[in-house]
Parts: structure tokens; sequence; C-alpha cells
């Protein structure tokens, strides 16, 4: 094999990715009895080409998948693409072509892309959300949900783009502005599509406890977004009405102190109640202002508290007291019932309300070694106490109290134990064409009727042609009219298309048999490859993707396909890409092209980079001059290897008690640095300090090059310097492993193993402070360099959560002794 002595990265990135693919080395199929590794970075939407994000994420998947194929693991690692949505509807439309020319244009650019980063996927699992042969199954699960009661329609307020002619969810409305086209956002009332994902509430709730491999943080919010309370559901008669107002309250204890009630401005009594009153102009002017208001407000946005009454009243069932009803604009028909029993004495909402409606306030709750007077109270006193003014239950303990009302409720028949969840059903419907059509049909005489299963798919009209229609479905006249498969008569079509968060919500799964034709996943490939033991992306997926994804999987196992309750065993959410001390994207004008790079110092040197910048839970700050510092070390690698060629002809085993003292040192450097990259890569996935780890053996290995060198050893450490390395820089690690003379690739090489003994550290206690103060210790290699050091504090779990996301001012290492960190 000719040898260059410079490291001439394009060729050598060119000659092994052929070879790969050539010899399809990453193709794999499910081997019972053998032990499975899935890997799986969240697939990205083809936008066109990749950014640096992509290149991180995906250079972070590629890591784990060569680590574990080199552990013996069957490792399934995948690649495919989320390709319907709005995005490329309008791209299409600006440019004046077909949204499927510009999708699949695209994936083909990006596919060359990501084959040019040497990225060790299974092409020929490779999915496009798009193609009729992966949304075809997704229709079919429609309808078997559709059977089974978990699909329905109803009539319902929507935040409604006018300009993207569609609906979207509250996550999607910044700032009153659709998130696509920044466009004010307006309600309507018009009818969709819902999957009823509340009938899984309590199930995903619990299985969150399952779930000890995602970030704390994620299983957090996704715990507060599903959103449990259990309380009392109780009934208000609505006076001279046979009408009555269902509220739900945590805190029972409080009713005796109700003074007003709040209904959200969607509450369907409202117009009932205020119609033919004099309040009626009024509070329909007030409904609108506030529905407006509510679609330009951001979802952690606290609106002013605003309302107006209604001219009616509603009775309290426990005192019978008269409780004047009004619409307020906090409070949210998505929760509860959509009405709260007011207590301004005991909540701050209905304090502040009632101080500007100059509406009573009245005291229910002592605090123990206080005595509450309405008069001078200037905040409600939400905390525990004991009850007074609340007839039977005056002298109970609040929380006692709370028991014992719900009780007392239940046995007089006006109201009930009850749970309720912050969770609402799945809006999926899209009023626009590049997306899943909705396999139903509107028949005047049967009503919906579901689409034959040998109908399937339903396709999009035009998709197959460059120059067909792409208009919204609902102006396509030749795909609406069509005829009822029950009585034949003349009917509709569905021209709602479903949320791309559909097809993301399975496609893990479709992964295991993406070219099964019978059925949309193989029970046998899917029981051997599923659960996904690791999940890659960003933090911004925590809730709706992750939260429908792990709905979807319990759909899939419920309908006989899946064996498993959950879909992700672990999780890491990597961080951003900053430059210039924001987010890149076009619209800041701060994006750097991984083209651009690749070309100038190759896929390796790139991948290097954005490994070793940080780790991957935080935000990676582009450096320019951290891209040069890969490239110098990989091309010292380079040398350091060709210009030792000659060890690698002796075959010797290391012979431990004939070693001088320099090979002494260099093997048990090189056995620490086997330990320790692979506890990184084990434990936090910390490829950084693995790296770093792996420059300190070159380091040493290339000072005693020089000295009397054992041969084996100094063979030993230069293999083991591109075993390390083959995860993070493939071409590379793969090249210089053939030129020093070995015939089977690193590919199919085990990871090395440690002597234990030789891997033992003398270590040092480091303290760590925080502007001068001791939040925490490390304990360290004595050989530890200062920016090794360094990059461990501000790596270390404590002082990240202590930092809060703020970048140091600077950073002070007293070699061996401690490290401050200035903010």
């Amino acid at each position: 094999m000719q040898i260059n002595d410079k490291y001439d990265f394009k060729s050598i990135e060119q000659r092994w990715q052929q070879r790969w693919q050539e010899e399809k080395i990453n193709k794999v199929s499910h081997e019972p009895g053998r032990p499975k590794y899935y890997v799986l970075e969240m697939f990205p939407y083809p936008s066109g080409r990749i950014h640096m994000g992509h290149v991180r994420n995906y250079s972070i998947g590629d890591v784990i998948a060569r680590y574990k194929r080199m552990q013996g693991f069957n490792v399934l690692h995948p690649m495919g693409w989320d390709a319907f949505g709005l995005p490329a509807e309008n791209a299409a439309l600006k440019r004046g072509i077909h949204p499927a020319s510009w999708t699949y244009d695209n994936i083909d650019y990006m596919r060359g892309q990501l084959k040019a980063m040497g990225l060790s996927y299974d092409w020929d699992r490779e999915l496009a959300t798009c193609r009729p042969e992966y949304y075809r199954w997704e229709q079919q699960l429609f309808l078997h949900m559709l059977e089974r009661g978990l699909v329905y329609r109803k009539e319902t307020t929507v935040n409604w783009c006018d300009d993207c002619q569609t609906v979207l969810a509250r996550e999607q409305v910044i700032d009153g502005a659709c998130w696509r086209c920044d466009q004010p956002v307006l309600p309507k009332t018009m009818y969709g599509w819902f999957f009823k994902i509340t009938d899984y509430a309590e199930e995903l709730l619990a299985d969150l406890d399952m779930l000890s491999g995602w970030p704390e943080k994620v299983v957090t919010m996704q715990r507060n977004w599903i959103g449990k309370s259990t309380g009392l559901a109780c009934d208000f008669q609505v006076e001279g009405s046979e009408e009555h107002i269902t509220i739900f309250t945590t805190r029972p204890d409080t009713v005796f102190g109700v003074t007003f009630m709040s209904l959200a401005v969607e509450h369907p009594l409202l117009q009932k109640l205020s119609k033919g009153k004099p309040q009626q102009q009024q509070v329909e002017a007030f409904v609108h202002e506030t529905l407006i208001a509510k679609q330009r407000a951001s979802l952690d946005q606290e609106m002013d508290k605003r309302g107006v009454f209604t001219g009616s009243y509603c009775i309290n069932p426990f005192t019978g007291e008269r409780v004047p009803i009004y619409a307020a604009n906090f409070v949210l028909m998505e929760y509860g019932t959509g009405a709260v029993m007011a207590v301004p004495a005991h909540d701050q909402r209905d304090f502040e309300f009632a101080r500007t409606y100059n509406l009573p306030i009245k005291v229910v709750i002592q605090p123990e070694g206080a005595t509450l007077d309405p008069a001078t109270m200037l905040e409600a006193a939400e905390g525990p106490g004991v009850l007074t003014d609340s007839g039977r239950f005056s002298g109970l303990a609040s929380i006692t109290a709370q028991q014992a009302i719900i009780d007392h409720a239940t046995q007089a028949g006006f109201g009930r134990s009850h749970v309720t969840y912050r969770l609402r059903d799945w809006g999926i419907s899209r009023q626009r064409y590049w997306g899943a059509p909705i396999p139903v049909i509107h028949c005047d005489s049967c009503g919906i009727v579901p689409v034959p299963e040998s109908d399937l798919p339903v396709l999009l009209p035009g998709a197959g042609t460059p120059t067909g229609s792409h208009r919204p479905l609902h102006h396509q006249e030749d795909f609406i009219a069509t005829n009822c498969p029950r009585c034949g008569k003349t009917a509709r079509r569905e021209t709602d298309t479903m949320d791309t968060f559909v097809e993301s919500s399975w496609y893990f799964a479709r992964y295991t048999s993406p070219r099964l034709q019978t059925a949309p996943i193989d029970r046998e490939a899917a029981n051997y490859w599923l659960p996904v033991d690791q999940y890659i992306g960003g933090v911004e997926h925590a809730i709706l993707h992750l939260l429908y994804a792990r709905f979807f999987t319990k759909i899939l196992r419920d309908l006989g396909y899946l064996e498993v309750d959950e879909p992700f065993t672990n999780l890491l959410t990597q961080g951003m890409v900053i430059k210039d001390g924001a987010k890149m994207s076009k619209s800041k004008g701060n994006v750097v092209d991984p083209n651009d790079l690749i070309e100038q110092y190759g896929a390796d040197t790139v991948r290097l980079f954005s490994l070793f910048a940080a780790p991957p839970e935080r935000d990676l700050e582009w450096n320019a001059q951290g891209v040069e510092g890969a490239s110098r070390f990989l091309n010292r690698v380079y040398r350091l290897v060709v210009q030792n060629l000659s060890c690698f002809h002796h075959q010797d085993a290391v012979l431990l008690d004939e070693l001088n003292d320099v090979s002494r040192v260099l093997y048990r450097k090189t056995h620490q640095t086997i330990r320790r990259v692979t506890e990184n890569i084990e434990n936090n996935f910390h490829f950084n300090t693995a790296i770093s780890a792996i420059m300190e053996l070159v380091n040493q290995a290339t000072a005693t090059a020089s000295e009397p060198i054992d041969t084996a050893v100094q063979r030993e450490t230069l293999e083991t310097i591109l075993t390390l390395l083959f995860p993070m820089v493939p071409h590379f690690s793969e090249e210089l492993w053939a030129i020093s003379g070995h015939s089977r690739q690193l590919h199919h090489a085990g990871w090395p193993g440690y002597n234990k003994q030789a891997a033992q550290e003398d270590e040092l206690t480091i303290v760590v402070q925080i502007n001068g103060k001791v939040r925490t210790k490390l304990q360290v290699p004595a050989d530890i360099s200062d920016e090794t050091l360094q990059r461990q504090a501000l790596a270390d779990d404590k002082i990240c959560q202590l930092m809060a996301g703020n970048m140091p001012k600077k950073v002070i290492v007293v070699p061996k002794k401690l490290v401050n960190i200035v903010l």
C-alpha cells in the first residue's frame, strides 16, 4: 500500500466511504440471541442542507454506534427523513415547483452530505415519511384507532393562520404570530380530528418513573405537561335555570369562601348566561377581545387579570349563597372544566381580581398563630390552617377537611372526588396539501365512513408528478369527489391532512422493518430491536414529540404490534451550536456551512471538533481556532504513526518484567487512557474528556518516540490510539490501521480492554470554586494537565447546575490544587 507522507484527507475519506458503501458493512438484520443496541438520532426535516447542529447530533450518534459495534453488539443505526409539512409546501410555492420535487431534491442533496461525513448508517433502511409506502401504514393505524374509539371529530376553537391557511398548535404561536410566517394568528371555530391521548394520561404519567435514563428536566417537563390534579368536582346550579356549572378544585377546604365564579371565555354556557341581559354586548365584546389576546400571548406570558359580569348568578351548594358569574381572561378552558370557584382570600389570582372589581373577600382558613382580616389583607393566604366560618367543618385542619368535604358532597349528590389532567387531546387536523390525507369519507346518508383498508393508501393528488396540483386539498374537487364505500352514493373525501408529529411518532418502529409490505411493523423484528437504547436530539422536543412517541408506542402495543411500553430507554438532549452569542441561524447571519469545513479540513476534523469542543448536553461555542486545533492534532497523529511504522512489523507480546522505565510509563499511560476513554463514553458520553485523554497519550507517545522504547509497547500504544479514535474519526483511523499492516478493518475490531493493575492512577483531590466559594471537589489523576483539569471542572454536573448556563468570565487554575470559576 502506497504511503503518503502527508495526511491527504480528501482521498482517504473518499476511498473509505466508497469501500464501506460497496461492502455494506453497516447493514444489519435482527439476530435472536445476539445482544442488540439500537441508537437513533431524531431524523431531520429535509430543508436543503445540513447545518452544524446536524453535524454535532449525528457525530454523537455515530460515535455511540461504532463504539457499541466494537463491543460486540448488533447495532441498528438508521436514517430517514421527516419530510411532510408546511415549510416544504411554502418553499415550493415560492419557487413555483411541486413540494414533492423540492423535498426529494433536498433529500438527495442531504443524503450526500451525510455520507460525506462517514456516518455509519444502514442506508438500506432509509425511509421518507412523504412516501406512500410509509403513510399508507399511518392511515391504517388511524383507522384502527378510529375503530377503537381513540379518534374523534369535533368542533373547536383553533389558532388559525390565514396566511398559511392552517391550524397551529398553541406552542406554534409566538407573540401572537405564526411561527412560520410571522403573520397574526386569530381564533376560528371549525371541525377537526383528535387523538384521545387523554385515555393514556395516567399511564403516560406513571411510566415516567421507568425513564431513569432520561434527563430529569425532560421527565419533569412531561410530568408538568400531563399535569395530574386530584380534588373535588362540584355542581353549582345556575339561578333560575336547569343548567349547572361544574367546577373542579384541588382546594375543597376553601369552598365556603367562594364569593364569585369565573368562566373561561370559551365556556359553552357563557353566551346563554348573558343572553337577553344588559351585559350581553359587553360580554360578547370581552370574549372577542380575550380570544384575540390569547392568540398573541406566549404560553408563559401572564396577562393582566380582566373580567366582566355576565348578569347571572349560581348557587354555592354548600352555603346556599348567590354567587355572581364572571367571564375572566385568566381561566383556561383546556384545564379542569373551564370554570373556577373564586376564593379571593385564599388564591392570589382571585384576590387580585376581587380587588380590581371590588368583589367581597371571605376568610375561611386561619393560619396558625394569625388572625386574618379581609379589610387589611395585602395578598391571599394560600397556605394551610384551621377552617373557620365553614359550617360543620369549622375547626378542622385544612388538610383533614379536604377529604371530609369531598365525602359530604358525594353523599349529598352534588359533588364527587375527581382527577383531572392538564393534558388535552391531540388535535391532528391540518388544512394544507403536503401531509398524509386522513382516510375517511363523509356521506350524507351514512355519516363518517372509514376508507376500506383495501383502498389504502389515500394518495395525495399530483404528488407523483412534478407538475401536479398542490393546492390545499379542500380546493381540489377532483380529490374531494368520491362514492361512499357503504351505500355507493356520491360522497366527499376528508380534506384535512395529519399533523406531521404523527409521522415522527412511530418512525423508530418502522425502521425495524422498513420494507415490509404486509403490515406497518414486523412483530418479530420490532420485539428484537425495540426499545431504542439511545435516542439523541434537541431539548426543544422534550414535550410534544417525545410525548406523542410515547403515546404511539402504547397504541402500537395495544394493537398487538409491539411488546414494549416505552420507546426510548435512554435520552440524550444535546446542546445547540452557538456563534457570536446566539444559536446559528440564517436569520442571524451567523451560519457556518459544514460543506466549506469538510472541503477545507475533511469530515473527520469537523467531527472531532464538534465532539471535543463541549460535553454533548451543553451548548457548543463555535470557534474557528478549535477546528484548526483538531486538524493539527490529526496531522500530529498521522506523522507519529507513519514515522514509526517499523514497530508494527514486530508482533511480540509485552513482557512487563523486562520493560525499562520509559516503556513502563508509556505502557501504564496507555492502559490508563483506555480506562478513562471507556469510562467517559460509558458514564455520560463526555467525548470531550475522552479525546483529551487520547491527546495526552499522543503527547507522551510523541515525547518517547526518540527514546529507547520497547517495540511491543510502542506498537500497542499506537494501535490503542487508532482504536480509541476510530469511533470519532473513522476514515483517518482505518487508513492508518491499514497503512500499519493490519488486514482486518478496525470496523471489525473489538474495543480494547485494559490491565487494571497498570491502569491504577495516583489521584489528587482538586477543590472547585465559583467566585471564590468551594462548590465541589474532584478526584483527578496526579499527572492531569491544567487544560484537562479546567475542562473537567466545567463539565462537572454540580458545577454546570450552579452555573445555570452562564459563561465564565475567566477560569483560574492553580496546578494540582484548585480551579476557581469567575462568573
